[in-house]
């Protein structure tokens, strides 16, 4: 009862305080009337309001300060100020919406699920298993037409290029390899740029941003659509040929899930294809778990890691998880390993062997390899120091460069000519450091070995950095001799390689990050090892590999700041559990020293693009804070039965996608009226109806007074069908008479949605909104009346930032975008 009147004593503050001008960015409309007039007042300014659609109550409508005393204590900051700029941390769209993970339980599916027998569900059971498999066999087919399309092109690309250079080496014609190399590099980037400028995209960058979000609830425009995944393919192999400092592994994920959600739903809204097939798998709920399973699949397909595929997504992906997922997602990352090694196996003319498990081949790394000393340990812990402060100042910089971007390269030409002006700054350094540098070695048995101008018999070392895909180099570094390497190539080339990486990430290009960080890192690792050979001499022919492996894992980890599963990704690849412990101690000691600077790089993507992820708990000094101070209020309601004219106008009025249904009010101003009255509560709930099950009853009629279709002719089916683009208010025509008609709610909204009372704390109300996928959470009185609603964005407004030397906690601006 006191923490009840201390509430009460709140929004009497609120109510006088309301009449002061609003901040900007918030669109709160509410009052209070002291007299009829004006109350009458209010009324009609707040109809006109609605009328004009000019105020969204999907924003948060009341604000509640926290006490001062507290703020103090904590050094909490509600009332800052946030820049509306494109590229601020602190700022969250209003464009994005959730997806529904909880299952509406209404009378339409309590129906459907009695008519099920146990066979039915066994059959439901098996088909899910089928979908898995298939899943992981087309994920490995399409990582196959990707690696061989690169192998094929970038072969022929080196090999043109290394005749040209050896020729003009001794006619001294550089500049014909030069021009050349300038158009294979930029001719294939810039296709790459324009077909996911102007085609798709949801396609550019890695994806796992991306798909980061969906799994954790956020509705991402297009991002797995047939359309997003073919241009994907397409524009990872152009971005490898291109020359970029990109790599295939992390679109591959973006793959992955992409088929799996066209697999799963057994249509296709792109192509306006339906199979009739799949229909029980077309909700939110069911369609995340194929998602997580194909992620998982791409990573096994990258990396020849099915166990690590699994923890990435668990890890890194899903808000969801049990036990049931765990065995479906390594089954398909089973068998996509099977199956990828099965292809690529006979591609490479050793069918039944067996030996290409992954899109990356790091090579065997034999025991006598990895067989390190205890001496070594704190070297690899200076070096994932040095991965964590080179991780951070990565993701800094790409901060700051993805910032530019967002505020200034808008045009999509813009976004075209900036690739391609990447691609030829990429090839004119490579071409610059290769004939700067003389570095000879004795010549290998290599076609792609370049001699230059050293003497016959060798070949430029310099050249064979270049002249490679990027996976091809990290090999090299990884099992090259001891004495392949020189310090100021190595050297030179991790500082290019550093700014290419940078810039390169965040271009409008399908790209992944994984490649050219393990490059930097090995070069810098190698580099390590040649200083340490010069100081102290050993016999020890594998150390350099193994310090090319710890740079690398540690320059990764420090960008990405993943922990568990890329250690086992990591040992997946290389075949070894013996280097488990080293690789362990560096990633965990990497993370920890870029997370006190800055956040991984997918994480500041994320918040870049303002969208509300919910990460894995609520902010640390949010314990005292209620949700009756961060939930949206007033409340649209709808009653049992409504009036048709009655939701035509809210759905059309209103952004919100979900409306609490509460027993009948009385037909009085305060009914209508959602912008100011002295309410607290808004009728005693019953239900929660979603804005797509009243378009469909709309659309379909289903009036009391329509005695030609009632609810008898409805079935689950009929709203399965057109998930997931259902249709809009837009689309419904009504006649002037059937708007004074009404609809009996209770048969399809869900009676058991969740609520919870006023006095719960933002924590508790966060962990049930993320762990169960809540898309909407109504907030309750004493008496079970509904004097709140809360969803992600409220939320998500909540994030603590560390500046002059403390903590804070404070609410982040909504923007429209």
């Amino acid at each position: 009862m006191h923490r009840k009147r201390k509430i009460d004593s709140k929004r009497k503050n609120e109510e006088s305080a309301s009449k002061k001008p609003l901040a900007s960015g918030s669109k709160n409309v509410t009052g209070s009337a002291s007299s009829s007039n004006e109350r009458e007042t209010n009324y009609k300014k707040s109809q006109q309001l609605l009328t004009d659609a000019l105020h969204n109550l999907t924003l948060p409508s009341k604000k509640r300060a926290l006490s001062a005393s507290f703020k103090s204590k904590f050094s909490i900051d509600l009332s800052r100020k946030i820049s509306d700029k494109r590229g601020s941390l602190n700022l969250l769209s209003q464009k994005y919406e959730s997806l529904d993970y909880d299952i509406c339980e209404n009378q339409l599916y309590m129906e459907a699920v009695k008519k099920l027998t146990y066979r039915a569900f066994q059959n439901k059971e098996l088909f899910r298993w089928v979908i898995i498999f298939l899943i992981g066999i087309l994920t490995a087919l399409t990582a196959c037409f990707i690696v061989i399309c690169i192998d094929v092109l970038a072969n022929f690309k080196f090999k043109l290029l290394r005749k040209w250079m050896d020729k003009c080496s001794v006619e001294n014609c550089l500049e014909i390899p030069l021009v050349l190399w300038l158009a294979m590099n930029a001719g294939p980037a810039l296709l790459s740029s324009a077909i996911v400028t102007l085609v798709a995209p949801a396609a550019a960058g890695s994806g796992i941003p991306a798909i980061k979000c969906y799994l954790n609830g956020v509705k991402i425009p297009k991002v797995v659509r047939i359309q997003t995944f073919f241009v994907k393919v397409v524009s990872v192999v152009l971005s490898v040929v291109g020359g970029l400092a990109v790599g295939k592994e992390g679109p591959m994920i973006h793959s992955g899930a992409a088929i799996a959600a066209g697999i799963s739903q057994g249509k296709s809204s792109t192509l306006k294809k339906d199979f009739n097939i799949c229909k029980q798998f077309r909700q939110d709920r069911e369609k995340r778990d194929f998602v997580s399973a194909g992620a998982a699949a791409g990573v096994s397909a990258a990396f020849g890691a099915p166990l690590g595929g699994v923890l990435f997504s668990l890890e890194e992906g899903a808000s969801f998880w049990n036990q049931a997922l765990t065995w479906r997602s390594f089954f398909g990352t089973m068998i996509c390993t099977f199956t990828l090694n099965l292809v690529m196996s006979a591609y490479h003319d050793h069918p039944g062997e067996l030996s290409y498990s992954g899109l990356v081949n790091f090579g065997k790394f034999d025991f006598y390899m990895t067989e390190y000393s205890t001496f070594e340990l704190p070297l690899y812990i200076i070096m994932s120091v040095i991965g964590g402060l080179l991780g951070a100042l990565f993701n800094h910089i790409n901060h700051k460069l993805t910032v530019f971007r967002l505020r200034h390269v808008h045009q999509k030409w813009a976004k075209i000519l900036e690739t391609g002006f990447v691609s030829i700054v990429t090839a004119s350094l490579g071409f610059l450091l290769i004939i700067s540098i003389p570095d000879c070695r004795q010549k290998e048995n290599s076609p792609l070995s370049i001699q230059l101008t050293c003497p016959d018999g060798s070949y430029s070392v310099s050249a064979s950095l270049w002249f490679k895909t990027p996976e091809a180099t990290v090999k090299s570094l990884f099992h090259d001799n001891p004495n392949t390497w020189e310090a100021l190539p190595l050297f030179l080339f991790v500082v290019v390689y550093f700014i290419l990486a940078v810039i390169t990430y965040g271009l409008s290009i399908s790209s992944g990050l994984f490649i050219p960080t393990l490059l930097v890192g090995a070069a810098w690792g190698r580099l390590i090892a040649n200083c340490l050979e010069h100081l102290w001499p050993t016999d020890d022919q594998f150390i350099h590999g193994r310090f090319a492996l710890i740079g690398a894992a540690a320059m990764l980890a420090g960008v990405v700041r993943m922990t568990i599963s890329l250690t086992v990704i990591l040992i997946e690849a290389t075949g070894n559990i013996t280097f488990g412990l080293p690789l362990m101690i560096t990633i965990m000691t990497s993370k920890l020293v870029g997370d006190y600077f800055n956040e991984g790089l997918y994480d500041t993507h994320i918040e870049l693009s303002e969208v509300p992820f919910l990460g894995w708990e609520a902010p640390v000094l949010s314990n005292c804070i209620y949700v009756s101070e961060i939930m949206s209020t007033p409340v649209t309601r709808l009653r049992t039965v409504e009036k048709v004219g009655r939701i035509v106008f809210v759905l059309k009025h209103r952004t919100h996608n979900g409306f609490p249904v509460v027993d009948d009010v009385d037909d009085d101003p305060l009914y209508y009226d959602n912008s100011s009255n002295k309410r607290d509560s808004f009728g005693r709930f019953r239900g929660l109806v979603l804005r797509w099950q009243l378009v469909i009853l709309l659309r379909e009629k289903i009036f009391n007074e329509n005695s030609a279709k009632t609810f008898d002719m409805l079935s689950l089916k009929t709203f399965q069908e057109e998930y997931p683009r259902y249709p809009t208010i837009d689309s419904i025509d009504l006649s002037p008479e059937e708007y004074n008609f009404t609809i009996d709610l209770r048969p399809v909204m869900n009676p058991s949605a969740y609520t919870v009372s006023y006095t719960s704390t933002l924590p508790r109300v966060f962990q049930l909104f993320r762990a169960l996928g809540l898309r909407h959470l109504v907030v309750t009185n004493d008496s079970n009346e509904v004097i709140g609603v809360v969803t992600r964005k409220d939320l998500a407004r909540y994030k603590m930032h560390y500046e002059n030397g403390k903590y804070t906690l404070f609410e982040r601006e909504f923007c429209e975008d």
